[in-house]
């Protein structure tokens, strides 16, 4: 995506808790002589902020123009990762615009190349089925994630129903009491005009 200079932009991930989420970035500045994007000028960096649901900041430091960053998250929900330029000049002066390549992985497992690449067959089908198993692990807490999602979303569904419903009965009954008082009101009418 592209970015001014000073412009901090957000993505919402949505993570499970104990999770390992894993972030790369390039950043390319434009070039207004050449007129395409460069490789980053020495100096220019970009701060990343990690926001928890709780809004807790959970992570938040300057990197280069290119990196890496990590974080385990400790509570479920939607996790709110921020980028900005570290760039000392205005926007509104020579700022310049930037592209910024970003990847995320939530729930990324690695496997120790050491031990793959080891002669002995055991000690590798031994790391493999642990890596599976961390695998597994993993799925099995976001299915139990998105299993509370539903919940809580269906809970909430139920109680606006349910919400309606009442307020339908309370505009029926309101209607119908305005309806007797009407039907009152103009009957004592005609019978004080002596119409009736």
């Amino acid at each position: 995506f592209h970015s001014g200079e000073r412009e901090e932009k957000c993505i919402i991930e949505d993570v499970p808790s104990d999770t390992l989420v894993i972030g790369n970035y390039k950043v390319q500045s434009w070039d207004i002589h050449k007129q395409e994007f460069l490789e980053s000028a020495p100096g220019l960096g970009m701060f990343v902020t990690v926001t928890t649901p709780s809004a807790e900041v959970l992570l938040s430091k300057l990197y280069g123009p290119q990196g890496s960053f990590s974080f385990t998250s400790y509570l479920s929900g939607e996790h709110i990762i921020c980028l900005q330029s570290n760039s000392t000049r205005f926007v509104t002066f020579g700022g310049s615009k930037l592209r910024i390549h970003w990847d995320i992985r939530v729930g990324e497992h690695f496997l120790d190349e050491s031990v793959v690449q080891a002669k002995d067959k055991v000690n590798e089908v031994n790391a493999r089925l642990e890596h599976l198993l961390e695998q597994i692990h993993h799925i099995s807490k976001e299915q139990n994630y998105e299993r509370e999602r539903e919940e809580k979303f269906r809970k909430t569904s139920e109680e606006t129903n349910s919400n309606i419903l009442w307020w339908a009965i309370v505009q029926t009954v309101i209607l119908i009491s305005i309806g007797i008082w009407q039907i009152k009101s103009l009957r004592d009418f005609f019978i004080s005009k002596k119409l009736v």
